[in-house]
């Protein structure tokens, strides 16, 4: 061997000690990776809101606000969550260092920060920027809507919360108390009442020290006004929907969540997470702190409404969205309802039939105004209200049977205590008359087919987001933080649908026109 041999060897051997070779990741993302979609699409949207929430003083960003939001929502996609990792894979994926360029990784802080902070603002205008995309290129439109909502567990501590009934009940303890020693009703009258009690009480304090029997009704009266507005807060926090919320997260609720196929669950903080489906694609998704489904159906339309700036023609429901409320938003704003009808596979059942005391059994006749029971009783009408809702009037009537003297299904039919009390029907007459036409419109052919839909858009998104997302619990607390999540994994989503039928070739195809019934 020679000794340029050795030379050559020995270079070679100190170059291999450190970095000899750029790593170019052009070459090692294939064409139709996710991530250049990702890229590709996120890169058309205007950022101008997300740089203006940054300061034009002081110190520069240490990586691009855009580069850190393409790779927050990349990390959502593949179902990276944890800020901690998602610098991990900005420093060793491929993928990742393809997305930051010249970009160098950011910190785990730094991500965080962007997340709960200066791009919370923006990720909402973000996202429908992403929506109006989806609707130029042919992949969504304004035609039919599928509205539905699932409770996701919030970061909040589970056993820090507060509960209305306990928070009143002491609440009127507080106020009785009061009462009784001030005659006062009102915390407002309560305070200047304890300041003019002060002036004359030589207040002492320490061991050795005896408080005068003045000084210690003065306390106790303070410490009750403590309560007393301590009380208000929490009850002004719930509001007039909820009936809890968690110390650590005032923004949720306790709800029941579904942990299996059994609904066994247990009560949690959560939020109630709405979303819209339309053609596969997530176009709207909001968090509620209300329990219930129907209480977030207008809110949610309104702002689909107002971002998307425009209306869908159809909105498609489950049974859960059913109210009169909800009915006579949908009228006045000129959208098709097809919301299920909580009583709809109920009038099926045996069960359901053979209770004669229920108004669907019974016979209505439009000309008299009056129902028939099961054993040929007349029910006429005995009074109506009417009040205006919505711009609407809403009708409310009672009815009253004629004589249920002798009747056999006396004890099935009414509740009354007295036997000599008839029978009486309560109805919400306009109530059941929406009712009746959302029954016709969704046992129609069409109905059939979006209902159809509906199971297989709505609900598989949330099947795709808990399942292959793995996205079951909010990383963050507040409304506010867990709306930017929603917006990022929503974005996701639409990202990674919109790479799968580019992928199988169905781009522009929906899955209503592929069901036949």
């Amino acid at each position: 061997m020679t000794t340029k041999t050795k030379q050559d060897q020995c270079n070679v051997y100190e170059r291999r000690g450190q970095l000899v070779f750029s790593l170019n990741c052009e070459i090692r993302i294939p064409e139709d990776a996710p991530v250049r979609l990702v890229s590709a699409v996120l890169g058309e949207l205007d950022y101008t809101e997300l740089y203006r929430a940054y300061s034009q003083r002081g110190r520069k960003s240490a990586v691009d606000p855009q580069v850190l939001f393409e790779v927050l929502v990349y990390g959502y996609l593949c179902g990276i969550y944890s800020s901690r990792k998602l610098e991990e894979a900005c420093r060793y994926r491929v993928d990742f260092l393809w997305l930051l360029g010249d970009e160098k990784a950011p910190d785990h802080s730094t991500l965080a920060r962007f997340r709960t902070g200066r791009s919370r603002e923006a990720l909402e205008g973000l996202f429908y920027q992403l929506v109006r995309k989806l609707e130029k290129i042919g992949e969504v439109d304004h035609r039919a809507v599928f509205v539905d909502g699932t409770k996701l567990e919030s970061r909040a501590g589970r056993y820090t919360f507060v509960w209305r009934k306990s928070v009143e009940k002491q609440l009127d303890r507080v106020k009785e108390q009061v009462r009784q020693q001030t005659g006062l009703t009102t915390a407002a009258a309560l305070a200047p009442h304890l300041e003019g009690a002060a002036q004359g009480i030589q207040f002492v304090h320490g061991s050795g020290k005896r408080k005068s029997p003045e000084q210690k009704n003065w306390e106790t009266l303070h410490h009750l006004l403590e309560r007393w507005q301590a009380y208000e807060r929490q009850l002004g926090v719930m509001g007039e929907t909820r009936n809890s919320y968690s110390k650590t997260d005032e923004d949720a609720t306790f709800m029941r969540m579904k942990e299996d196929h059994m609904r066994n669950g247990q009560l949690k903080p959560g939020y109630n997470v709405q979303i819209a489906v339309n053609s596969e694609y997530i176009t709207g998704i909001e968090a509620f702190s209300d329990r219930a489904d129907a209480k977030t159906l207008k809110p949610f339309l309104h702002r689909l409404e107002r971002l998307h700036q425009a209306r869908y023609e159809e909105v498609v429901a489950d049974a859960g969205y059913e109210s009169l409320d909800n009915y006579l938003y949908l009228d006045t704003t000129g959208q098709t309802c097809f919301i299920k009808p909580t009583n709809y596979d109920q009038k099926r059942s045996r069960k359901f039939k053979k209770q004669v005391g229920r108004v669907e059994n019974m016979t209505y006749d439009p000309e008299e105004n009056s129902f028939t029971c099961v054993q040929g009783r007349k029910l006429p009408l005995r009074r109506e209200c009417t009040e205006q809702r919505e711009g609407q009037f809403v009708s409310t009537a009672w009815y009253r049977c004629e004589d249920c003297t002798g009747c056999p299904c006396r004890s099935q039919c009414c509740r009354a205590k007295d036997p000599t009390r008839p029978k009486e029907l309560h109805l919400q007459k306009t109530f059941w008359e929406k009712r009746e036409q959302a029954a016709q419109r969704i046992a129609s052919e069409h109905g059939i087919q979006l209902r159809l839909c509906r199971s297989i858009q709505v609900e598989g998104a949330f099947a795709l987001l808990k399942s292959d997302f793995g996205f079951r619990r909010f990383l963050t607390r507040g409304r506010a933080n867990i709306r930017a999540e929603l917006f990022l994994l929503a974005m996701a989503f639409d990202l990674k649908k919109l790479w799968m039928k580019r992928e199988h070739g169905r781009l522009k195809n929906r899955v209503s026109e592929k069901i036949t019934v």
